[in-house]
């Protein structure tokens, strides 16, 4: 079969970690892949391991806001690689429909929504994505809140659910990277350590966590938040964390590309976002054998049960500083809780799982015709958890 991933970009985001780690993954088992990156290239990490298994990368050159001239470009992309399926991610789907129309060919398109639908798309993204719902595109949601989500933004019956996959067994070898990576960054080996990652912007909710952080029993036990990631928050956070109650207890990381090992030398993980789809960084922690504390948002419930980690309302410093201290306070619990979510990852949250049930979807959709000339969406599915 052959399929075209298209993104917005191949920075590094969930989406597009999603797209590339699928692309690679139905590359392995002989499928024909292509990935379209509606702006130029960004040299990204992501960039290099395409290029490196061999799969095809075209880039539109998109410019700011909405650009028509995409779609042509991507037409002729379908002309020239005339692929069966097209997946598109974020806000390429807009463009995928039109430069479907515009390249005479009738590949099926089918839409991954990464988020809670009413956050995902908005305005006049929002009014193209439903007409591109009507007009066939097969939405598929990672999670059964995203499913919901889909049912009240645009009023439709999500026929797919598959959740997200990471590649395991790459956090699973990084075991033994506990000692070095503390040592190299100059952290006691036996104190208590906790990582956080992701975007510094108001989703993930940092100023949050930092005021659970700040708890005096997390103090009194010489805890450590690591936070990996950058953003529009950064500078604020960090005045937050040069205060009196967190001073010298917080580091910034900025962009990493080692958390396989950060997660080995951390003790626990935390996510403290005000809303999610279905958090790459949750399973990438799990594989780890790292205990989870989150919030109770998106599809996180799906990942993190009481066997698993510990659940916390957004936006409630208080319940999310009680978690941490239990977690951070009792580490045996924490080791039962982190191996119990590595074997839950492994079977459940693994690439090989999502690639194989991708290709079951472009299979039943393609010999469906669920998009094409006869048009219509006769077929339900579902597949995950």
């Amino acid at each position: 079969m052959r399929i075209l991933q298209v993104v917005p970009s191949l920075d590094v985001g969930g989406a597009e970690r999603i797209a590339a780690l699928l692309a690679l993954a139905l590359r392995r088992e002989g499928d024909e892949v292509a990935l379209v990156s509606l702006y130029g290239a960004v040299d990204s990490w992501l960039e290099g391991e395409l290029r490196g298994a061999g799969i095809e990368l075209r880039f539109l050159g998109k410019r700011p806001g909405l650009d028509p001239a995409v779609a042509l470009r991507l037409a002729r992309v379908l002309r020239a690689l005339a692929p069966d399926v097209v997946h598109t991610h974020l806000h390429a789907l807009k463009y995928a429909l039109a430069a479907r129309s515009l390249s005479g060919r009738h590949p099926v398109v089918v839409h991954t929504v990464h988020n809670l639908a009413e956050h995902e798309a908005q305005g006049l993204d929002r009014s193209l994505n439903r007409v591109a719902f009507r007009l066939g595109a097969v939405p598929v949601a990672i999670g059964d809140e995203v499913a919901r989500s889909l049912r009240r933004t645009y009023g439709i019956e999500p026929r797919w659910t598959i959740p997200n996959g990471v590649p395991v067994a790459d956090f699973e070898a990084r075991a033994d990277a506990r000692g070095p990576t503390r040592a190299r960054l100059g952290l006691d080996p036996g104190l208590p350590v906790l990582l956080s990652a992701g975007r510094l912007n108001p989703q993930k909710n940092h100023a949050g966590l930092l005021e659970a952080f700040a708890d005096p029993r997390l103090a009194a036990l010489g805890a450590v938040l690591l936070i990996a990631g950058d953003g529009e928050l950064r500078r604020s956070l960090e005045a937050r964390a040069a205060e009196p109650d967190l001073k010298g207890r917080v580091r910034f990381l900025g962009v990493v590309s080692d958390l396989p090992e950060l997660l080995a030398a951390a003790d626990a993980f935390a996510l403290s976002s005000s809303w999610e789809g279905n958090p790459l960084v949750v399973m990438e922690a799990m594989a780890a054998g790292r205990p989870v504390v989150a919030t109770r948002v998106g599809c996180v419930p799906e990942l993190v049960t009481a066997e698993t980690g510990l659940l916390v309302p957004p936006g409630d410093a208080g319940a999310l500083a009680l978690a941490l201290v239990r977690l951070l306070a009792d580490r045996a619990h924490a080791e039962l809780l982190g191996a119990a979510g590595a074997a839950r990852a492994k079977a459940r949250f693994d690439v090989p799982v999502m690639a194989r049930a991708y290709r079951a979807l472009y299979g039943t959709v393609a010999s469906r015709r669920l998009l094409g000339r006869d048009g219509g969406l006769a077929a339900r599915g579902r597949t995950g958890a």
